[in-house]
């Protein structure tokens, strides 16, 4: 009886690690400018399965906008208040009523994908809000100052990427980095060129028609 339970649970725990994904998860960002495909990192660990829980189990981000658009800086959305949010009104200040710890390191490099926030000490990230650096091209004597300012060291990849791609180091060690666009930076180019409005918002609106988790 003994083995047999033990086989048992064997086979039990060999399906339920057969169904638990491998490698670095994906999710698909589809909107009405085009999809937006992001990896996100293991090395967030909060910021990542935050998010996949709020994909899996509420179609969170489903009809809610970008509703923050700077050239050179980023597009910000994810806030639930601006499902359905007719022009004019301020949005921003939505969330699921709790916040995420911060896990700050990874640098804001053109693409990449970082929690938003309020002024906390804690660097604590919005439970539901992030953006999309587009940035800029920096100069090797500026990352010398960033590093210098912010007491980081860029390793050579990210230095070449910062020289020859963008970003924004500024936002370095003040902001949580959880993940970064693989496919589709050129819809986030498309939705960074919006004419906007007042605080910033696409005149346009730019919807998050779905997003999922594919990987």
């Amino acid at each position: 009886m003994r083995n047999l339970l033990f086989l048992a649970l064997f086979s039990t725990l060999a399906v339920l690690t057969s169904c638990q994904p491998s490698g670095p998860r994906e999710i698909l960002i589809k909107t009405n400018f085009g999809d937006i495909t992001v990896q996100l990192y293991d090395e967030t660990p909060l910021h990542r399965d935050n998010i996949i829980k709020l994909i899996d189990s509420a179609k969170y981000y489903d009809g809610t906008l970008f509703h923050r658009v700077i050239p050179n800086f980023m597009v910000q959305g994810g806030d639930p208040s601006s499902i359905g949010a007719p022009a004019g009104r301020s949005l921003g200040g939505g969330g699921p009523g709790y916040f995420i710890n911060a896990e700050i390191g990874a640098p804001h490099l053109r693409g990449t994908l970082a929690a938003a926030r309020t002024e906390n000490p804690q660097k604590k990230s919005s439970g539901s809000q992030f953006y999309i650096v587009t940035g800029q091209k920096q100069s090797p004597s500026a990352l010398d100052q960033y590093e210098r300012s912010k007491g980081v060291t860029y390793n050579e990849e990210q230095r070449r990427r910062y020289i020859e791609e963008g970003g924004r180091p500024d936002l370095d060690m003040l902001y949580t980095v959880f993940g970064e666009v693989i496919s589709g930076m050129e819809v986030v180019d498309q939705i960074a060129a919006s004419a906007t409005g007042a605080q910033n918002r696409p005149v346009q609106d730019v919807v998050m028609e779905s997003v999922t988790i594919i990987k």
